[in-house]
């Protein structure tokens, strides 16, 4: 149609056409990467249909681009077909099963070509293969993400993810891939179910009720072990009066005793320790010496022996060859205590037992019968012994500033020894020697015992250390009771016990009264592992061992009670 209307212009070939079709001919050909280093070189861009076409399936293979608009049928010359099955055998598999990838590569083409790099001309025929080896392990790493990542506890269970390297050879196919890792989450539920059930079994109700009772019976215990306060009175009444008798008459009628200082009192009934009854009482009384040469008697820094410097101390009468006889000043000390009594008929004297360094007193009390024991003893206002230097640990708990407090009150030293008493060590007898006593910390540890300042106190929180230390004495006495083979044990293996543990849990949380069957277990088993090591050192002097006397068969008779007991639930309490 000419002359009408106006002249029609050419259309650019780059513009779309309304409702025609672009010919091949005119298509602007996309620039595509190259892949395979096998090419026709000296064809031109505008070939034939059929061979524009073979070329775009190709690269489409190696580079997973997005096809052109248009659309291409997919046909493959029998040639490229035959060179395609030789490197890669499937995959057209992939390409077909694949459908979320190719989703991916519509979306994102330009993501998708940046995966697959221009080779350089000279590649050989090695180069597709390592190509398609590194886009399949990037294929593999996209289906493991979208796959549902199994969990911790089931990962040796779960199947590996191929390695890039065999993309080359033989591979799994993604569907198989995807399906056994989603197996794998299905039947970890079952196992986890399976243990959860067997944990609940181990935390059974059946061992709460045990537990209970256990509470139930160290609660009992205690409140017998508690002590009436009108039996309080009426033992502290006599034990004072008798007391002052003694210091009086030492002091107006002793000739070498008229320096004895102020009484010491020390032991369970004062450390508000004492159990049952109030039927026993230890009673110090001290004589100071100024000056005074003191050296270790045997190896443990136990025992030593005193010589008097030069002075007019009234003890100079009991010396000889510059050592004080601690078996003289002893043997002087009890004739006057026995003079004493005579005037107190409700007294009595007991018998002296060897090695003792007390002059014990006897009495009743209404059904009550009370023993006191007086000691006479060396005060010493000078630094400890060099054995206790590694002793007294209780930074950690009572603080640095109290343990130097402590070590300024000197020590006492009491005439007690042990073994025979006529062996003999450069020159000095054992009766001869003294035993070094601090007895004063002891009593001034346990009564201000929590690292808090408050601990049991009116307004503070309370702590369980002393009842698990009146357990421990009321279990110990009880199984002395029942086997006298026991009988070299005492309540001061037990004390020592529980300073070693405050010094090990410190704070006063791990002793709350609330945890008292929990702690009261711990020093169980911290007083078995003693008895079992056969090793318990002196709170003070760590060279001394406790247990040395007992010895390890008696030692280990007491663990296996003790272990015996705890399995019970403590029948012995009840």
């Amino acid at each position: 149609m000419t002359g009408r209307g106006r002249p029609r212009k050419a259309k650019s070939p780059d513009k779309k056409c309304a409702k025609g079709k672009t010919r091949p001919e005119e298509m602007k050909p996309a620039s595509l990467p190259r892949c395979t280093g096998k090419e026709n070189r000296g064809e031109s861009q505008g070939g034939t249909a059929m061979e524009q076409k073979a070329k775009e399936q190709k690269k489409k293979k190696h580079t997973e681009e997005k096809p052109s608009a248009q659309g291409t049928r997919k046909e493959e010359t029998t040639k490229h077909s035959t060179e395609e099955q030789k490197r890669t055998p499937t995959d057209h598999t992939k390409a077909k099963t694949d459908g979320g990838n190719m989703k991916l590569q519509d979306k994102f083409p330009e993501a998708v070509t940046k995966m697959c790099p221009e080779m350089p001309k000279g590649a050989t025929k090695a180069s597709p293969q390592t190509a398609k080896s590194k886009t399949c392990g990037r294929k593999a790493e996209l289906r493991a993400q979208f796959a549902e990542e199994p969990s911790k506890d089931n990962l040796d269970a779960c199947v590996q993810i191929p390695k890039p390297k065999a993309c080359a050879g033989k591979v799994k196919s993604p569907p198989k891939f995807v399906k056994e890792t989603a197996k794998t989450p299905l039947e970890k539920p079952k196992a986890i179910a399976k243990a959860k059930k067997c944990a609940d079994k181990e935390k059974s109700p059946e061992k709460l009720p045990e537990k209970a009772a256990v509470d139930s019976v160290l609660s009992k215990t205690l409140d017998k072990l508690k002590i009436k306060k009108d039996e309080i009175s009426d033992a502290a009444e006599v034990v004072n009066e008798i007391t002052h008798a003694i210091i009086n008459h030492m002091k107006q009628k002793s000739e070498c005793f008229k320096e004895v200082g102020n009484p010491l009192r020390s032991g369970s009934y004062y450390e508000k320790l004492k159990i049952s009854n109030p039927d026993e009482f230890d009673v110090m009384l001290p004589m100071l010496v100024n000056r005074a040469n003191v050296e270790p008697f045997g190896k443990d820094g136990a025992f030593y022996s005193v010589g008097l410097k030069r002075g007019n101390s009234p003890l100079k009468k009991f010396q000889e060859n510059n050592t004080l006889s601690a078996s003289d000043m002893l043997k002087e000390f009890r004739d006057e205590v026995k003079k004493c009594v005579k005037g107190f008929t409700e007294w009595a004297v007991t018998k002296k037992k060897r090695g003792c360094p007390a002059v014990t007193l006897i009495t009743q009390v209404k059904s009550i019968t009370i023993s006191l024991d007086i000691v006479l003893c060396l005060m010493v206002k000078s630094s400890w012994p060099s054995f206790t230097t590694d002793g007294l640990k209780i930074e950690g708990w009572l603080g640095t500033k109290v343990k130097k407090e402590y070590k300024l009150s000197g020590y006492y030293l009491v005439p007690k020894y042990e073994g025979n008493g006529n062996r003999e060590d450069e020159g000095v007898l054992a009766k001869d020697s003294w035993r070094v006593s601090f007895s004063h910390i002891e009593k001034a540890i346990l009564t201000n015992h929590g690292s808090e300042k408050t601990c049991c106190e009116k307004g503070g929180a309370r702590c369980c250390r002393k009842d698990c230390l009146k357990l421990l004495k009321h279990l110990l006495s009880k199984l002395k009771e029942s086997d006298s083979s026991f009988d070299k044990f005492s309540s001061y293996h037990v004390k020592t016990t529980l300073l070693h543990a405050c010094c090990s849990r410190t704070k006063d949380t791990d002793w709350s009264a609330s945890s008292l069957s929990h702690c009261f277990q711990l020093l169980l088993q911290d007083f078995v592992a003693h008895l079992e090591s056969g090793e318990l050192n002196n709170f003070f002097i760590p060279t001394q061992n406790l247990l040395s006397g007992p010895g390890p068969k008696k030692c280990n008779m007491l663990a296996s009670r003790i272990r015996e007991e705890r399995e019970r639930g403590f029948p012995i309490f009840q």
